[in-house]
């Protein structure tokens, strides 16, 4: 009885304990299945550094759930609150506050880093600061070169702050709102925090779908968020789709709704991936150095802008003869060929300012040399430009010849005593292969080597007095994989993770990894050697020439806006070139670099006369307007086509010059106050949803709407104005003192409207309750800056317009902070048209206002006076084409250099 009544206790206790494992692992499974309950677009991928089974994933405390879409949401995903970082307290530092972060046990990386450091600043109340970095070990940390603008930096009030902070201790992850409305616009907790040597991680969700910026990619000006990645690693590679290419902006701006908007700057220089998906979200790796985020909060989007620029540094003020049209090609094998390009484009009437010279001009392809057969009058050639008027820059690569002989190439021999090359791990200078063979790198973190590219190009330039420099091949480019000996086999070289680059490694068309720099390894700075040869050049020619520099750079980083312009490389001839060379250098106003343009009429591949009417067009308001060709191509200077052709693209170049003036001055409001010059329709119209995916049109400020034709037999076209009232400028026609125009004026209640667009046409239009300054227009802008000024004044429903010109010389360094320029200020309105100079200097002395164009005024007028003085000479337009259209007064009339004026007009 006792026995059996035991084996009965135990059975039943048995029994007991295997149906409590049974409800333990049942809702174990079930806690399982719930932290991995998902929508597919929620996910966030645990296997990014390399592909999983499931037990491998599992493993890593992920969830594996396989999908009919290989290309879309991960099968290997991170469960809800996975774990990761438990964030100490906050304390007082000196910037902000600081918390310990600390993990209980290793990620699933090798390497990984167990303790991190978080820092918050709040820098001012529209910036806050936040960086992650090891606290025990130093990391390569980017400097940023040249000044951030003053107001950066600041005591902050936390009450005044745009933004609240909440942090979530354990898993660590952080979330960013917006005081005025509660909106979270950036949310970590949504994945965990990765950090370990080589792969740092960090996922947010994002307010809205409506995200720009993450260049240099061949992209829309909306991102595509339907899980595409986009890589951060400065490459020599012709833009197309899925391509990482010359330059490298880790930053985005988010258009939120109602008008606000944010942006979120990630300053880390190595190679970094971006991964976009629908929740909406992103995820940043990057694959060293450390999380150094700013977040902007605008309010609204151009804000957010200006935030960004006084972090990487307002741009520079270019030359005002910059802003005319240059030409340029690989294949002009001689100095008199050269010379007659230039004096052919004259001959036919077109304006052009600027001759360049691809590297045919260099002996054996050396930079700091000529060919002494085929350009040996080469100097002779640039002051035969100067003596016309015209400006002349030549190609500069950074790859010096290192297989000339022992004393007969000064660059190399001085480079080779001064220490200036870059070096592979053995300590010897790293060769690569670029256009004149075997090259060697110069360093430009050393000062020495900026130095010695100073005295090279002081050389140089005493031999020939070029006015501007254009650095190509800097991203660096070599045509052989590293160095012509190879690289180590290292992590270095070969990372536990490579982010998706052209050519699979990271060393792919470039430096090896292992590389030594001044600074660092080329591992982490390989993405800031564009921006370094830039700013040497910049400031090698403000000491050698004594006036405003002009660079212009291919490979690009954040502040290089400060030193160059940019253009977007070897763009293709054809039309979808032409379509996408809109949102690049509508990208490169967002990223702080307002110069900038494409190769008009493409670079690589035959054009034909229409693509090349129209990319004339719409390069005629590229803020800078090169035409460049490839050698095997057909030609592509203006003056080869027929007359019908040429006589479009001189109408549309005319257009433009007669724009310098207001361009001008809108560069000097980028400079001074971080405004954009070629402008989204987002920018300037935050709360009009219609253009927030706007990226066939664009803006000059706020003031001109440029809607050109980007399809080949296209008559009409269908152009968005938003709401108000809309004058159209077709080309003027000048005669002396006295000059036309058609115009269409249009009210808006924000639609698209159908416009011809002939061969002849690109549609521009000016916005109610602005003044245009122009000017008549000449071969160059030696010429033009002493012709007349004109105003077009377009005005409001309420008879106001507001308009303003900034003018100096030109061509001196820091006239706006010297006080050497003047600025009108030009306001229209109760029937009058004002000046109001707000500051004179001399530079103005001796031209006149040869005209105002009004557009708005609702009927004749019965009389008009200047200054006072009745005037005979005017005319007065009503135009019926179109039923909402309003009227247009012409007045011609000179005054004095006094440059204050009064126009009035009686109705």
């Amino acid at each position: 009885m006792g026995l059996f009544y035991h084996i009965t206790a135990s059975i039943t206790a048995f029994l007991l304990i295997a149906l409590a494992l049974t409800y333990l692992e049942n809702s174990t499974q079930f806690s399982t299945n719930d932290k991995c309950t998902m929508a597919p677009e929620n996910r966030f991928d645990c296997a990014r550094d390399r592909v999983l089974s499931q037990k491998e994933c599992e493993d890593r405390g992920c969830c594996y759930a396989p999908l009919p879409d290989t290309a879309g949401p991960p099968w290997c995903f991170y469960p809800h609150l996975y774990p990761g970082y438990i964030m100490g307290p906050l304390s007082p530092t000196r910037r902000g506050q600081a918390a310990t972060l600390t993990r209980a046990k290793p990620s699933y990386l090798p390497k990984d880093i167990s303790t991190l450091r978080l820092e918050v600043i709040e820098e001012s109340a529209g910036c806050l600061h936040l960086t992650v970095k090891d606290p025990s070990y130093p990391r390569y940390e980017v400097q940023l070169l040249g000044e951030p603008h003053s107001g950066a930096h600041g005591k902050t009030d936390s009450q005044d702050t745009l933004y609240s902070t909440e942090f979530h201790p354990d898993p660590f992850g952080f979330m960013v709102r917006r005081k005025s409305n509660g909106r979270v616009i950036l949310n970590t907790t949504v994945a965990p925090l990765l950090f370990a040597d080589q792969y740092l991680q960090l996922s947010t969700a994002l307010a809205s779908t409506f995200v720009s910026g993450l260049g240099e990619h061949y992209t829309s000006l909306r991102l595509d968020l339907n899980w595409t990645s986009l890589t951060l690693w400065n490459r020599d590679m012709a833009p197309h789709a899925d391509a990482n290419l010359y330059g490298s902006h880790p930053f985005y701006i988010v258009q939120e709704e109602d008008g606000f908007a944010h942006g979120v700057f990630l300053l880390n220089s190595n190679a970094v991936e971006v991964v976009l998906q629908p929740t909406p979200a992103l995820t940043w790796v990057a694959i060293g150095g450390i999380l150094d985020l700013f977040v902007f909060l605008g309010p609204d989007p151009q804000s957010v802008i200006r935030q960004y620029l006084q972090v990487i540094g307002y741009p520079m003020m270019p030359p005002y003869w910059s802003l005319g049209f240059h030409l340029c090609r690989w294949g002009y094998t001689t100095s008199n060929t050269t010379r007659k390009v230039a004096q052919r484009m004259h001959a036919a009437n077109f304006p052009m300012d600027v001759q360049w010279n691809d590297l045919d001009y260099a002996n054996k392809r050396r930079v700091f040399t000529f060919d002494p057969w085929r350009f040996g009058d080469l100097p002779e050639m640039v002051e035969e430009f100067h003596k016309r008027g015209m400006k002349y820059i030549l190609i500069l690569d950074p790859g010096i010849s290192s297989t000339s002989p022992p004393g007969t190439y000064p660059p190399f021999d001085n480079g080779l005593k001064r220490d200036v090359f870059i070096k592979n791990t053995t300590g010897n200078i790293l060769i690569g292969k670029v256009w004149p063979g075997p090259t060697a790198f110069p360093d430009f973190t050393n000062p020495e080597t900026r130095q010695w590219w100073e005295d090279c190009i002081r050389d140089f330039h005493s031999k020939v007095p070029v006015d501007g420099l254009w650095i190509d091949m800097n991203e660096p480019a070599s045509f052989v994989q590293g160095s012509v000996e190879g690289c180590p086999d290292s992590d270095i070289e070969n990372p536990p993770y490579t982010p998706r680059v052209v050519g699979g490694q990271l060393n792919s068309g470039t430096l090896c990894m292992s590389a030594q720099q001044r600074l660092s390894s080329h591992y982490n700075l390989h993405n800031m050697y564009g921006l370094t040869e830039a700013y040497a050049t910049h400031s090698a020619l403000v000491k050698v020439r004594g006036k405003r520099p002009f660079v212009l750079s291919r490979s690009s980083y954040p502040s290089i806006g400060q030193f160059s312009g940019v253009w977007t490389g070897d763009v293709r001839s054809d039309w979808e070139q032409l379509r996408y060379s809109i949102p690049a250098v509508l990208q490169f106003s967002l990223f702080g670099v307002p110069l900038v343009g494409a190769d008009i009429c493409g670079f690589g591949g035959d054009t034909t006369e229409e693509l090349c009417v129209r990319w004339m067009q719409l390069g005629a308001f590229y803020p800078f307007m090169r035409n460049h060709n490839d050698k095997p191509n057909a030609p592509q200077e203006p003056y080869v086509f027929g007359k019908k052709a040429q006589a479009a693209m001189r109408s549309v170049l005319n257009l433009r010059y007669s724009l310098l003036p207001f361009l001008y001055t809108l560069f000097h409001h980028a400079h001074t106050s971080a405004d954009t010059v070629a402008r989204p329709l987002f920018l300037e119209f935050p709360s009009d949803p219609n253009c927030q995916t706007i990226d066939r049109q664009f803006l000059w400020g706020s003031s001109l709407l440029i809607t050109p034709v980007l399809e080949p037999g296209v008559e009409e076209l269908a152009a968005y104005l938003p709401p108000g009232t809309w004058y159209s400028i077709h080309n003027v026609s000048y005669t002396a003192l006295l000059f036309f125009s058609m115009c269409e004026p249009f009210y808006s209640k924000g639609q698209y409207l159908l416009l011809p667009a002939l061969l002849d046409t690109i549609n521009i239009h000016v916005r109610e309750g602005h003044i245009i300054p122009r000017q008549e227009p000449a071969l160059t802008t030696t010429a033009s800056r002493g012709n007349p000024f004109f105003l077009t004044v377009a005005l409001s429903a309420g008879g106001w317009a507001w308009g303003d010109l900034f003018w100096d010389d030109g061509d001196s360094l820091g006239t706006f902070e010297t006080g050497s320029y003047c600025y009108l200020i030009f306001v229209a309105g109760q029937c009058q048209v004002v000046s109001e100079p707000q500051r004179l200097n001399g530079d103005l002395d001796g031209l006149v206002l040869g005209g105002i164009q009004v557009f708005g005024v609702p009927s004749p007028p019965r009389y008009v006076l200047a200054n006072g003085e009745k005037v005979r000479d005017f005319t007065y337009r009503s135009d019926t084409k179109v039923s909402l259209l309003n009227d247009a007064i012409n007045v011609i009339y000179l005054v004095s250099t006094q440059h204050v004026f009064t126009v009035q007009w009686a109705l």
